[in-house]
């Protein structure tokens, strides 16, 4: 006596594989920028704060000193909008859809309008209740 095997269990193993290796993929793709920019900011604003505590505790670090380690902090901020659209696809997109210099020839410009009818939750339920109203 035999019992046939049944080959439909291992596309749905391999189904499930690749859809969780498809999500792994993310993750640490997520984790490597979130890992960056924490990294950046706290290389660029831990300094910083510690001179600022250093400097209410004795008073002794240099004006230029403290002025150099304010600009690296800023430094930090100028650094987000160029870390983002490297790691984030999403973000190069809508910045793409945004900004004429990234925009591609014979895409059209978003107008306002449009712009606040895609943010607005009020859509067409606000019509439908303007008219329950009158």
């Amino acid at each position: 006596l035999q019992v046939p095997c049944v080959p439909s269990q291992p596309a749905a193993g391999s189904e499930s594989r690749r859809f969780t290796n498809k999500h792994s993929k993310k993750a640490l793709k997520a984790s490597l920028t979130l890992g960056i920019l924490l990294g950046m900011f706290f290389v660029a604003w831990l300094p910083f704060f510690i001179t600022n505590m250093t400097q209410a505790a004795c008073g002794c670090v240099p004006a230029g000193f403290f002025d150099v380690l304010t600009w690296l902090g800023y430094c930090n901020s100028t650094m987000n909008p160029i870390i983002y659209p490297l790691f984030m696809r999403d973000f190069k997109r809508a910045m793409g859809r945004f900004l004429p210099c990234c925009r591609r020839s014979g895409e059209p410009r978003p107008s306002a309008i449009s712009l606040s009818m895609r943010n607005s939750n009020s859509g067409a339920r606000a019509a439908a209740s303007l008219k329950n109203v009158l």
